[in-house]
């Protein structure tokens, strides 16, 4: 088949490096967003490979749509797109637009799917690759990969260490799919969607009154973006690696302070603080941290 690749970032160059090492498919044309602070992965990997590189920063005119004709594309693979890509520009290759999602949808759509699962304490996720439409993720699925969220992952252990390598590897399966003239198209169940917004750092705000386990979640489906917060003094502390552990007092206060990091007390437990980054510093240990800033057993975190 003939592909054009859409994407970014280095998922978007992973996926052209499947496509190409694979040679069951030859690759016509890259599409990526316009620049904007250096030169994206895949852009750079592309034309380093002699491939032609679009990036035009919408599709509401006819010339980018004419472009898009001229490659004669069998299949369009959208691998992390950030721009919108209507109707006339997804349908314009004989086989349509196939576009990758780090959930089991219908459960949560948005440009957080892999943060969310984790804040809400679920123990599964996964990803999609559905046939996109003008609504945000609300396309028929072609195919699903599940795995399971263990109680310890972060965001980099569930996106990094288990989604992103399956999810590479599949676009050869997609590709299969399609060319046996008959992919799959199964319905999304509406009644069972979800939908989040952008985890952004007003969604990582640490309430120290809440169960322990939902901080703890929060903490770890925040790690490493955008990133937990508290506070110290009224300094904003961002929080990363930790665990939980037992032990009652009251919520927010500093219970222990050892080389292995620093307690503080939640709702039915503690969370023992690891590693953490002041404002306009480094990452650093909390011990290291909770001895530069004088931290004492006994003081509390929290605004």
């Amino acid at each position: 088949m003939r592909l054009i690749v859409m994407g970014q970032q280095a998922f978007g160059k992973d996926v052209l490096a499947k496509l190409l090492d694979e040679k069951k498919d030859e690759v016509v044309a890259v599409y990526c967003e316009p620049d904007k602070k250096g030169v994206d992965p895949i852009k750079e990997f592309a034309l380093e490979q002699g491939l032609p590189v679009e990036q035009p920063a919408h599709f509401n005119d006819e010339s980018s749509l004419e472009t898009l004709r001229a490659y004669n594309a069998d299949l369009m693979i959208m691998a992390f797109v950030n721009v919108f890509v209507p109707e006339a520009a997804r349908d314009i290759p004989t086989q349509g637009s196939i576009c990758f999602h780090p959930s089991l949808l219908p459960l949560h759509r948005g440009p957080s799917a892999v943060n969310w699962p984790i804040i809400m304490g679920r123990t599964e996720s996964g990803y999609s690759w559905f046939y996109p439409t003008d609504g945000l993720d609300e396309g028929d699925v072609l195919l699903q990969w599940q795995c399971p969220i263990d109680p310890d992952d972060t965001v980099i252990n569930l996106y990094f260490k288990k989604i992103y390598p399956s999810a590479v590897d599949s676009v050869m399966k997609v590709c299969e799919l399609f060319r046996t003239g008959n992919p799959p198209r199964i319905v999304q169940d509406e009644s069972a969607a979800t939908y989040e917004r952008r985890c952004t750092k007003k969604h990582a705000h640490i309430d120290w009154y809440k169960p322990v386990d939902q901080v703890y979640d929060l903490i770890r489906g925040t790690n490493p973006a955008p990133g937990a917060w508290t506070m110290h003094n009224n300094n904003e502390l961002s929080v990363y690696d930790c665990a939980k552990i037992s032990g009652d007092g009251v919520a927010g206060r500093v219970v222990e302070i050892t080389g292995d990091g620093v307690a503080i007390q939640s709702v039915g437990g503690r969370i023992l603080i690891k590693r953490v980054k002041p404002k306009g510093g480094e990452k650093v240990a909390a011990s290291e941290w909770a001895a530069s800033s004088g931290l004492a057993v006994g003081d509390t975190l929290g605004s």
